[in-house]
């Protein structure tokens, strides 16, 4: 098979180290329950907010520091999907290549969905795992897409619990799916509220933590409660809130850790980062830095 991708995206310390060399210096000497100066958080939390319009193409970081021009990076973004949409056409290999583009362009509804668990039938009306799966295999090993499993179980080994039935779907970068969303690059630099906020937050979180733990993210949801993530790390497994504001209600996750009582337990969100009781209350823009934390 032939990876569509000649590079990766860059991981949101690449970009900070590319865009602003003393804020990465800054952000590079923070250490676990490190004090961070109000002045620093905002001005992080300022580029993480970049980065989602942006993402981590390297053809829209080198525009970004070249031209500091929003819609010359739309106008990347809408080039590099129609590159990526019109090499799915040209895949001749015993997967379909409209089912590939079906799968690839139902990407942003299926996370607007209440639960966001992937759904046969939202691609095509009366769609069955028989008719995308193959579809969704080849964007996932292509590198285009990133699968999060389901588990019956939050324990040591999470693999074991794997509802293979039931994943998510997430893009592999932050900025194209934003592009793909539809929502414009204002709406973030001017911090208003807008649809979609969470699920970008999610994906921008998901593609910061692959990589940095051996076994790949999960999700955890039954009838009573949902955990955005769940990370194994050793053998531990750490629950994970993701919110894409200030907001800190969580009642799903609170209860998790009443009743699983977990050794560490990260909520994500544009809050300070400081230690909330069982609770560490992390910035977004540190999680790449989230095992060097803990």
């Amino acid at each position: 098979m032939v990876n569509l991708l000649d590079v990766f995206p860059l991981g949101f310390d690449e970009f900070l180290a590319v865009t602003d060399p003393a804020l990465f210096s800054y952000y590079e000497s923070i250490r676990k329950e490190s004090n961070i100066e109000d002045v620093f958080h905002t001005r992080l939390l300022d580029s993480y907010n970049k980065y989602l319009i942006i993402g981590g193409m390297p053809e829209c970081v080198v525009s970004w520091v070249n031209y500091k021009d929003p819609a010359r990076i739309s106008r990347i973004q809408k080039e590099l999907i129609e590159q990526y949409e019109n090499d799915f056409s040209k895949h001749n290999g015993k997967v379909s290549s409209g089912r590939i583009l079906m799968v690839f362009r139902s990407i942003v509804s299926q996370l607007a969905k209440p639960n966001e668990k992937f759904i046969y039938g939202a691609v095509r009306e009366g769609g069955r795992a028989r008719d995308f799966e193959e579809a969704i295999e080849w964007l996932v090993s292509a590198g285009m897409l990133n699968r999060v499993y389901n588990v019956s179980k939050t324990e040591h080994p999470l693999a074991v619990f794997d509802k293979l039935d039931q994943f998510k779907l997430y893009m592999f970068d932050t900025g194209l799916l934003k592009h793909m969303a539809g929502i414009d690059n204002s709406a973030i630099l001017l911090k208003s509220d807008y649809q979609f906020k969470g699920p970008l937050a999610e994906n921008y979180l998901l593609q910061q933590l692959r990589g940095q733990f051996e076994i790949e993210p999960r999700y955890y949801s039954d009838k009573n409660s949902e955990i955005d993530f769940v990370l194994q790390y050793g053998a531990e497994i750490i629950p994970i809130e993701v919110k894409a504001g200030e907001d800190k209600s969580a009642p799903s996750f609170k209860k998790y850790i009443f009743d699983h009582n977990p050794t560490y337990a990260i909520r994500y969100s544009k809050r300070g980062y400081r230690k909330d009781g069982y609770i560490t209350n992390m910035p977004l823009y540190l999680a790449r830095k989230t095992r060097e934390l803990l």
